[in-house]
């Protein structure tokens, strides 16, 4: 693979931009940022565009080769998949670009709407904290990323909720809970779950709760962009604005906030539902409605989820680091819009989408 260097750009450097420079990219890595371009090397202008990280989506579900597409095509390099089965299934979206980690099976309630998608295998519905064990093990030898639960309701037990989070630490596993009204946030929460993801539709998070998650150095990602299409698809009231206030709160009390969107591309009762690539630039936009600055919504998208899903290989354009690269028209820390103009996307070092610059 010959070596590129991008020309002219200013780079996000996770708070600011640089002074126009220029960016090598060697193989499948990041080489120098700044200096001059070695001899033979392939160039490209940047035209003083912003060059960002590869974006991620920290919550996507994934179905067909056309989602990857639109993935890589709105500049998400990275997409962090919440639930994939059979196993097999999980694995044909290995290897690929965008590059897919995922959840598997995850641990539901019996009776729940998620009881009820096709395909959903029997050894996700859990009854008891004694199933626990067994579920997770059965993950970790599926070669999942991380174990979620969904907490719907009171269809998981405390008991059993607190017994899937622990199982998936004593194995290595990041946990990830799934929680999208006030009585499960506060039971992930409680089991101390690593990640929540959604945000509660039916009120706005306590400072108790929130300054909990701040102790037990919680994450959230919140998905504003499906709580948004949720609670206008079922006419739920202040549903997204309960969302958006709980987003604010947690942001303020310093819990690290992740750009997912819960994307899903199959049958579904939303009649707008929210898109592959393009809904992370939504939730980007309510990020930063919901009091997020825009160099801390990029962060959202960029550094944090590589952090917290320790993917230390990306998420910063830093010599040594993956050639994932978005070239975006604009400045998006004056407006954040600009993410959604997309030049130039590279993954792995391969130009993946091309535009005039």
């Amino acid at each position: 693979m010959p070596t590129t260097v991008l020309n002219n750009v200013r780079v996000f450097d996770g708070s600011g931009l640089s002074t126009p420079t220029t960016v090598t990219i060697e193989d499948a890595v990041l080489g120098a940022v700044g200096g001059s371009a070695p001899d033979g090397a392939e160039t490209v202008d940047g035209a003083g565009a912003v060059l960002l990280p590869g974006l991620f989506d920290a919550h996507v579900h994934m179905n067909s080769q056309e989602d990857l597409t639109e993935l890589v095509a709105h500049g998400v390099t990275t997409g962090l998949d919440m639930a994939c089965f059979p196993v097999e299934r999980m694995h044909s979206f290995r290897g690929r670009v965008p590059d897919i980690r995922s959840a598997g099976t995850p641990a539901i309630g019996p009776g729940g709407p998620h009881s009820k998608m096709p395909g959903m295998p029997d050894e996700a519905l859990l009854t008891g904290p004694g199933q626990a064990e067994d579920f997770v093990a059965r993950r970790v030898a599926d070669g999942v990323d991380y174990v979620k639960v969904v907490i719907d309701g009171d269809l998981l037990d405390q008991a059993t909720v607190d017994a899937v989070v622990a199982a998936g630490k004593a194995h290595g596993k990041l946990t990830v809970a799934h929680a999208s009204s006030i009585d499960a946030f506060h039971r992930a929460v409680r089991a101390g779950a690593d990640v929540i993801t959604h945000a509660p539709r039916d009120g706005v998070l306590d400072d108790t709760t929130i300054a909990q998650m701040v102790s037990q150095r919680q994450v959230a990602v919140p998905t504003l962009a499906m709580m948004e299409a949720v609670s206008d698809a079922f006419g739920i009231p202040d549903g997204y604005r309960s969302a958006r206030e709980s987003v604010a709160a947690m942001y303020a009390a310093g819990v690290p906030i992740l750009a997912g969107t819960d994307c899903f591309s199959g049958p579904g009762p939303l009649r707008d539902p929210v898109r592959h690539g393009s809904g992370l630039h939504r939730e980007l936009r309510l990020l930063v409605d919901a009091g997020l600055t825009g160099a801390d919504a990029l962060r959202a998208a960029t550094s944090l989820p590589a952090h917290h899903f320790s993917l230390p290989d990306r998420g910063a354009v830093r010599p040594g680091l993956r050639a994932d690269l978005v070239l975006v028209d604009g400045d998006p820390l004056a407006d954040i819009t600009a993410t959604s103009r997309i030049l130039g996307v590279w993954a792995n070092g391969i130009r993946q989408v091309h535009a005039a610059v």
